[in-house]
């Protein structure tokens, strides 16, 4: 599946603005037809966008369950002839979509796209009515994963992440048209050979017989640099110019498909030439020993949630060259293609991450603490369960593999990974993302209740990432013995002789707390537990990476440890900087 986009021979109409919008707490809708006509006593809701904290009403904010949105469209006049596709982005968890009363696809998972050729309902300079059911219920075969118990006051759903479970159609809906012989898909590789560039290619051909394919390689400049004829093959770049952290130069790949002379389709896919490999203790960009230097992030802002801003992301970018960071994670689901796309062309490296998170019920919403399942067995985490994540896993990778910021794949955060259940679970899972992709490293997220000796999983992983709290939650306070603990455990990992990127590490900060004794939630103690970690991370060379948790604070469900959502960010959730921002500043930024 390609993202939907405007050239020569293809045109997209972006269906974002107000849907009608409809709870349906019950379930009825379904069996009711509700997709054969007018919501009934619809509001209005905006795409993209979280429909939580839209409305200031506790029983949307809490809500779970189908929600209905709706709304109708021109079809253009000039798409007669056209094969026409409807393309959501993402639909947070599930879908089902009705073109009129016609339904034309269902899908399972809250963060990838997906798209229906509805070229025999949507005609020409007609009206399109459009309705899709998108339901957030999390059970145990959703990844992630959670459970709908009976309280004394009703249904409640319950889940393990540490992040509220923000939902509705976070992300663009397209209507595009294509010519019925197109391209359905492109995979790109690259390679170095000394100066030159290897731009390897395939592309999947859909529709009519086509003659021939042609592809045409373009630099930044616009100038053509290799072409070639056949539906895959490489071109070779003399003197290339690398894509590099903090220098996203990319190429511009055009594939034709060419009938009797003429182009009948042409897509064009950036294409930045650079290699990822593993080395020992070493991880490597273009042969050159990489560090880390980011956080975990969250797409989470106020009022609108998870839904994509441009606005807020080009403010987040323009913050992480401020501190000097050159990589975060998309913890903990992939993230809008927007954010990859310019990722890529600012040369900002990405751990891509699949939305497996709360597979461990020793944990409680980040905090120790178990939850009375067994994670793993027939009646929670099962066969199901690990099919759906494989196809995650799958839909994660055919979508960004043409990214060249993503160095690295992250198939889960925090699992259970210390019992023979998680090794079982978790083996066949890395075989299937290193069949979807062979040419990056795979890892996963270990945490503090699986260390160094009864992790069972981390013998798969190319790349050992660890999250870990010394200093917050053990030690809480003592920063001398949490220094100690933490670089027995280090060097214990060190000796797998993999590299090791700290993927979450630190302190939750009320902004605006002072001390002059540094203690736990002033901006002072988390400057201070930054730094011990920072001076144990020096001290061991297999530590190719330092992401701090978290770039903002972030919403997550209510609680006693959460006051008004999570607040490890070194800036605030509307991004104003605590003391800590600057203090990573001076460390990574070489020009100060």
């Amino acid at each position: 599946m390609l993202r939907p986009q405007d050239s020569t021979t293809r045109e997209r109409k972006s269906l974002n603005g107000l849907w009608q919008f409809a709870l349906d707490p019950q379930s009825q809708g379904r069996s009711d037809r509700w997709f054969s006509g007018p919501l009934a006593d619809a509001t209005e809701m905006a795409v993209p966008a979280s429909f939580n904290d839209i409305t200031p009403n506790a029983a949307v904010h809490d809500y779970f369950g189908d929600v209905w949105y709706q709304r109708t469209l021109w079809v253009p006049r000039g798409w007669q002839g056209q094969r026409i596709v409807l393309h959501f982005e993402s639909a947070t968890h599930r879908a089902t979509v009705w073109v009129n009363d016609t339904e034309v696809v269902s899908h399972e998972g809250g963060y990838t796209p997906f798209e229906a050729d509805i070229t025999g309902l949507a005609v020409a300079g007609e009206q399109l009515r459009i309705t899709a059911v998108v339901d957030n219920t999390l059970n145990w075969q959703s990844i992630p994963p959670g459970v709908v118990e009976d309280t004394p006051a009703g249904k409640r759903q319950r889940y393990w992440h540490d992040f509220f479970n923000y939902a509705g159609l976070h992300r663009t809906v397209w209507l595009y048209a294509t010519n019925a012989a197109h391209l359905s898909d492109l995979t790109i590789t690259t390679d170095l050979q000394g100066d030159n560039g290897l731009v390897s290619y395939t592309a999947d051909v859909a529709g009519v017989d086509i003659s021939e394919v042609q592809v045409i390689l373009r630099d930044a400049e616009n100038n053509p640099v290799a072409s070639r004829s056949g539906a895959s093959g490489t071109l070779t770049i003399p003197a290339v110019h690398r894509w590099a952290p903090g220098e996203g130069y990319l190429y511009d790949l055009e594939v034709q498909l060419v009938h009797d002379g003429v182009v009948v389709d042409s897509y064009s896919q950036g294409v930045g030439v650079r290699t990822v490999k593993v080395d020992g203790i070493r991880f490597l960009i273009n042969g050159e020993p990489f560090q880390f230097k980011g956080f975990g992030k969250h797409e989470d802002v106020p009022v609108i949630g998870k839904g994509h801003s441009d606005a807020f992301l080009l403010h987040d970018f323009e913050l992480l060259k401020w501190t000097g960071a050159n990589s975060f994670r998309t913890s903990h689901y992939p993230y809008s293609e927007d954010v990859l796309d310019y990722a890529d062309r600012q040369g900002i490296v990405l751990i891509d991450e699949t939305a497996a998170v709360g597979l461990n019920m020793g944990l409680g919403g980040g905090i120790f603490g178990g939850q009375g399942y067994q994670t793993f067995s027939a009646e929670t985490a099962n066969a199901a369960t690990q099919e759906n994540h494989a196809q995650a896993i799958r839909e994660l990778i055919a979508r960004d593999k043409n990214h060249p910021s993503v160095v690295l794949w992250s198939i889960a955060n925090e699992p259970e990974s210390d019992t023979q259940e998680a090794e079982d679970y978790f083996r066949p899972l890395f075989d299937v993302a290193r069949k979807a992709d062979p040419s990056r490293p795979v890892g996963f997220v270990n945490v503090m209740l699986a260390p160094h000796g009864k992790c069972r999983v981390s013998q798969f992983g190319d790349v050992l990432m660890l999250n870990r709290y010394y200093g917050w939650y053990v030690n809480t306070g003592d920063l001398p013995a949490a220094e100690l603990a933490w670089e027995d455990e280090l060097n214990a990992w060190a000796g797998e002789g993999k590299p090791i990127i700290i993927t979450e590490y630190g302190a939750d900060t009320s902004p605006g707390l002072h001390s002059v004794v540094p203690t736990p939630w002033t901006e002072e103690y988390q400057v201070s537990y930054l730094d011990m970690n920072h001076r144990v991370f020096d001290r061991i060379d297999a530590v190719v990476g330092e992401q701090v948790w978290n770039f903002a604070d972030f919403a997550t469900t209510s609680g006693i440890m959460r006051v008004g959502g999570n607040k490890k960010g070194v800036f605030t959730r509307d991004r104003q900087p605590k003391t800590a921002a600057f203090a990573l500043r001076r460390r990574w930024r070489d020009d100060l």
